[in-house]
């Protein structure tokens, strides 16, 4: 049996780090975890091909050689994943799609051949017993959850390593807060599901073996899902793996706010190799905080507890989202203010939207004001319903919010602020790899010569050589980042102005 393993590519948004990645010569940020994970579980006597077009390109050749494409998706890699999946089905060759995207839009997909949805150490075993029998079903599903002690080693094996600036494992699903926008408790409930501490320890392993010395980030929807756990059982061990084999990896995750209440958690994963977290603060205000059920953000100096965390060793990269009911007319200088006083250089902000069986989105179709379905990405200048705030108000100030954050003289601010009161880990080093000095010859051309923040860049540049020197690969890598913000930023203005030109055109009032 030949098995084509297929992860479509991600559009150019603010995570995607795609103007990022040619500084240091990758081509992609993450690896398709899950895809690796679902070739582990099967038959291992079945030829199998990874094609991440994130990466590569996907040949006719490739899929006819296949017996079946198996597909998984995001919701924001839709439209990639269409072309696919009528792109195989054209040559012949039979579809087995599952994952996110097709668990929460089902009934969009009658003409796949396979739906194996919701998780697959369930569903796919099911499948792969009636296909033995020469007998498959067109849906698989169940209400089940997965023991994740029994989830297999993924198969890294089927990776080429060169093309990606990071790694992935997965130690829990499953989050304990039910935030009415996020669709993870849909998709993997509200009860933290963990591997043990052999697991990860071996997944941490196997990286090294196949060569891996760079960032792992463990995918994990919060990590501190059940703390209890980790301080005993989990972190102690990834801290004894990384002593004995030097800390090859630096460790990132993401946590709930919660994280600033427990300085012993935080000394813990300092001490383990993280070095970097990511949390949904979502909003200053607290009517919408309250709104959309973020109960572990509210009541709390919020910009206190983001300094406690990086006070401890660890950078605060964080989500916000505007377009709540409640949002007041002040929310975007209210945001913008938030942002420049945290000193949260990697600020997300995107437009809410109701993802496919949230609270959110039964409350807006309750409601008469849903439009669409979700894309997935939040970046786009648009949402999937009716906001109480005048549409053109709410997309002009999210622009305002962007065009202010990322603008260089604010970037750069917040860069400096941050580097001044984070407390990196004593082992922290600098580690000037041949990667790094060719994204630092770059930035110096493309961002201190040819750029428009040249003057915020050299400015930067030799404040962190002279104050902050064992940060000075950080401040680099900030300024990359900026960059790359502002491209895409550059990019979604442009997309936004050609759909008002041709509205324009048709005689239709925008």
């Amino acid at each position: 049996m030949n098995i084509l393993l297929v992860y479509p590519q991600y559009p150019v948004t603010f995570w995607s780090f795609k103007y990022a990645l040619k500084f240091i010569a990758k081509k992609a940020t993450l690896p398709p975890l899950g895809l690796l994970t679902v070739a582990a579980m099967l038959p291992r006597e079945w030829n199998q091909r990874l094609v991440d077009l994130n990466t590569a390109k996907l040949t006719d050749a490739d899929l006819r050689w296949a017996d079946y494409m198996l597909i998984s998706a995001m919701s924001i890699q839709k439209e990639f994943a269409d072309e696919i999946i009528e792109r195989s089905h054209r040559l012949g060759t039979k579809v087995i799609a599952g994952g996110p995207h097709f668990t929460a839009h089902a009934e969009d997909y009658g003409h796949v051949d396979h739906l194996i949805l919701n998780e697959a150490e369930i569903t796919l075993p099911m499948f792969l017993a009636d296909l033995a029998q020469g007998k498959p079903r067109r849906v698989y599903t169940s209400p089940l959850w997965a023991d994740l002690r029994k989830t297999p080693l993924p198969r890294f094996d089927l990776l080429n390593m060169k093309h990606y600036a990071s790694m992935n494992i997965q130690y829990s699903r499953g989050c304990p807060f039910d935030c009415d926008f996020c669709n993870i408790t849909v998709l993997y409930g509200r009860v933290p599901r963990t591997k043990d501490a052999v697991q990860i320890v071996s997944e941490l392993e196997a990286l090294y073996l196949r060569g891996w010395k760079s960032s792992v980030f463990i995918v994990d929807d919060n990590f501190i899902g059940n703390k209890g756990k980790l301080k005993t059982e989990v972190l102690p061990a990834i801290l004894a793996w990384m002593e004995k084999r030097k800390h090859p990896f630096k460790l990132y995750t993401e946590v709930s706010i919660n994280l600033a209440d427990d300085a012993e958690l935080m000394q813990l994963m300092v001490r383990a190799g993280f070095d970097q977290v990511f949390i949904g603060i979502e909003s200053p205000n607290e009517e919408s905080l309250a709104e959309c059920s973020k109960r572990q953000n509210q009541n709390r100096d919020l910009i206190a507890n983001v300094r406690k965390i990086q006070h401890a060793g660890l950078e605060v990269q964080a989500g916000f989202i505007v377009g709540f009911d409640k949002d007041p007319a002040a929310i975007f200088e209210r945001l913008i203010a938030f942002i420049q006083e945290s000193g949260i250089v990697t600020a997300m902000v995107g437009l809410l939207n109701a993802p496919t069986g949230t609270k959110l989105h039964r409350r807006m179709e309750q409601e008469g004001r849903l439009i669409k379905n979700a894309t997935g990405d939040n970046t786009d200048f648009s949402i999937n319903f009716v906001s109480k705030m005048n549409n053109d108000t709410l997309v002009n100030g999210y622009r305002q919010i962007l065009g202010t954050i990322y603008a260089p003289k604010h970037y750069y601010a917040r860069v400096r602020k941050f580097l001044q009161e984070y407390q990196p880990p004593k082992r922290m080093q600098a580690r000037f790899k041949i990667m790094y000095f060719r994204a630092m010859a770059q930035s110096v051309v493309r961002l201190g010569i040819l750029g428009r923040e040249r003057y915020q860049y050299w400015k930067l540049f030799f404040w962190s050589l002279v104050r902050r020197p064992r940060l000075f690969p950080l401040a680099i890598t900030f300024s990359i980042y900026g960059f790359h913000f502002r491209q895409v930023l550059r990019r979604h203005e442009k997309k936004l102005r050609a759909v008002g030109s041709r509205v324009q055109g048709s005689g239709v009032r925008a």
